[in-house]
């Protein structure tokens, strides 16, 4: 009798024990989710301000997406080391959604944007609340093998805060010219929003 007794309470013990380390295991892997960063690494201005997370809840396709959580005005991002050839063009384009993105001094370079990290290169910048779109940089190598891109809420003159969420990251290689020639490059976008001696400049364009 008392060796059956003895048997349950281990056996109860038992249980007891693999519910603990299954509970724990599935924090674990919580953890490990929302803090997988695939090698990118964390930058802030104001350091211990943002908060960067892999967000399951919030995404473009079935792949979580990064977050940057700016509560306070701040220069926040990913960054990824990235060999590249010399003198050669490149593209990079990512999806990006932005809840209350705002800047701290009114500038079309502050917002969700990609950027090469350390320099002035990159593309648009996404303010206020925006559902998922497209932004991409084109750049030159130029004499670098190697580059730090990344996804950034704030910019290399300003801070941001609000929320952005950055996916579907992709990186292309252009063709280099071999000439010595002058070289030119026509982009055509259809919204074109800048400042000019002080005033701003809308154009657009429509299709009849």
């Amino acid at each position: 009798m008392e060796k059956n007794q003895s048997q349950k309470k281990h056996r109860i013990s038992y249980f007891i024990f693999l519910a603990f380390l299954f509970i724990l295991l599935y924090f674990a892997y919580q953890y490990y989710q929302q803090n997988n960063f695939n090698d990118f690494i964390r930058s802030e201005t104001n350091l211990y301000t943002s908060v960067f997370t892999r967000d399951n809840e919030t995404q473009y396709t079935k792949q979580k997406s990064y977050k940057i959580e700016n509560p306070e005005y701040n220069d926040a991002m990913f960054y990824k080391k990235m060999q590249v050839k010399k003198n050669h063009p490149y593209k990079l384009t990512c999806m990006v959604k932005t809840n209350e993105v705002q800047a701290k001094q009114e500038s079309s370079g502050v917002g969700a944007q990609l950027s090469i990290e350390g320099t002035t290169e990159r593309s648009v910048a996404i303010a206020g609340t925006q559902d998922w779109q497209k932004i991409e940089l084109i750049f030159n190598s130029k004499n670098r093998e190697e580059i730090n891109i990344g996804a950034r809420l704030g910019g290399y003159l300003g801070e941001a805060k609000g929320e952005a969420w950055f996916t579907e990251f992709k990186l292309e290689e252009g063709i280099a010219e071999q000439n010595s020639n002058w070289k030119f490059a026509c982009f055509i976008f259809r919204t074109t929003d800048v400042r000019i001696d002080q005033k701003r400049v809308k154009l657009e364009v429509t299709r009849k």
